[in-house]
């Protein structure tokens, strides 16, 4: 597939198409951000309807918005329009640690769900900043 007039350019671009082709569940960091989604809503379920519409609501909605904004970002099929809708994910993980922070400091989150949850607080920034960088990487070719 290499072609030797554009130096490697065509195998590049095969790549690239490839990535793009792809179903948004194809990639990690979607697939991450859902199943975060999902034990967050294992924790907010559990709680009294005042914190659930207080805090829980705004936790949930942010959440929600990590994977939504990945999902939304790869559907517009350019390379900057992802990357600011990467960036929005990345402001709703930030708000969720926000909500996370209020949740234990308020004894609303148990000690288990707090190791779960930063868990991923720990790991997922780096993977939404390397599916950042492999977006910004494609832009530049």
């Amino acid at each position: 597939m290499k072609d030797s007039r554009s130096g490697g350019r065509l195998v590049e671009l095969v790549k690239i198409e490839e990535i793009i082709m792809q179903d948004i569940t194809y990639f990690e960091v979607y697939q991450k951000s859902l199943a975060f989604s999902k034990e967050i809503w294992s924790i907010v379920i559990k709680w009294g309807f005042f914190i659930q519409k207080t805090v829980g609501n705004q936790l949930v909605r942010a959440v929600n918005s990590i994977s939504a904004n990945i999902a939304e970002g790869y559907g517009r099929y350019h390379f900057k329009e992802n990357l600011n809708f990467c960036y929005y994910a990345r402001g709703s993980f930030e708000e969720i640690k926000d909500w996370l922070r209020k949740g234990y400091e308020r004894n609303l989150i148990t000690k288990i769900d707090k190791e779960m949850s930063e868990k991923v607080v720990d790991m997922f920034p780096r993977q939404l900043n390397s599916y950042i960088n492999r977006i910004k990487e494609c832009m530049e070719k």
